[in-house]
């Protein structure tokens, strides 16, 4: 379904991404994992056509993306669903207008028929009855299922998820792990799950990726990846990754200058 192929980016002269290699097969959901400022949101970007690699390719059912032009770009993205770590629901819209919000943009579908479909959605992530409310009076838990049925409500083929349990409590985190187990059932959608909830994101995923150092140094199952002979691997997965294990100043920029040169380049 995906192949990523000798990914590098590079932000202000500083590598991020250093030949990054990664195939995702078709219903598959693959947890990417690393430390943080690895450039696993960035890697996330390439694949939906948000960022363009330095060189390197995305190539989704034997086309590379960064070769399309535009109108063929915009319809690929058609089919990916994205959830973004923080949501990212518009302030000003109620949760119906929101979840109705790709469907109003890249469709001709009547708006008895959005309503149908955006009610049904919201039934599925638990949110009958908020349909009028407003981000700012929803919690974070169902801000992040607002978010998940709007990104839902259009049958995507892919699913991208950055850290979609970040910043909620142990019980939330369970339940949107849980809910988005239960619409890759529904949906057979493939996958990418950037988080650091370890080890509750093995439960529903069928390969881990761990980023480090640029390049995907781990690929395998979840029950592989406890029983892998790479130390850092290991040890990173049990919370104990040594100071020393970690790229050196040389190789890679500090967490808060690499985030500085990712948000610019955005």
């Amino acid at each position: 379904m995906i192949t990523i192929d000798n990914l590098h980016k590079s932000f202000g002269g500083v590598e991020v991404l250093r030949g990054a290699s990664l195939e995702i097969q078709d219903g598959e959901v693959v947890a990417l994992i690393g430390p943080s400022g690895e450039g696993k949101s960035v890697l996330l970007k390439h694949v939906a056509g948000l960022m363009r690699p330095d060189s390197g390719r995305i190539v989704f059912n034997g086309k590379d993306i960064f070769g399309l032009g535009h109108a063929e770009l915009m319809s690929l993205r058609s089919r990916f669903g994205f959830l973004f770590q923080n949501g990212a629901l518009f302030d000003s819209l109620t949760v119906f207008d929101n979840v109705a919000f790709p469907l109003r943009e890249k469709t001709r579908l009547g708006e008895k028929d959005i309503r149908e479909k955006v009610l049904a959605e919201l039934k599925q992530v638990g949110l009958t009855g908020a349909e009028d409310k407003y981000p700012s009076q929803l919690s974070g838990g169902m801000a992040k299922r607002a978010a998940l049925a709007r990104a839902l409500v259009g049958s995507p083929q892919i699913m991208l998820f950055d850290e979609p349990t970040t910043g909620l409590d142990p019980i939330i985190v369970h339940s949107i792990h849980a809910l988005i187990a239960s619409t890759h059932k529904r949906f057979g959608f493939s996958g990418i799950v950037v988080s650091h909830a370890i080890p509750g994101i093995f439960a529903y995923v069928q390969k881990v990726a761990v980023l480090y150092g640029g390049v995907i140094r781990f690929v395998g199952t979840p029950k592989e990846i406890f029983e892998t002979d790479d130390v850092v691997v290991r040890n990173f997965i049990q919370g104990s990754l040594p100071a020393e294990t970690f790229p050196s100043r040389e190789q890679a920029p500090p967490q808060s200058k690499a985030n500085e040169l990712q948000e610019r380049a955005l």
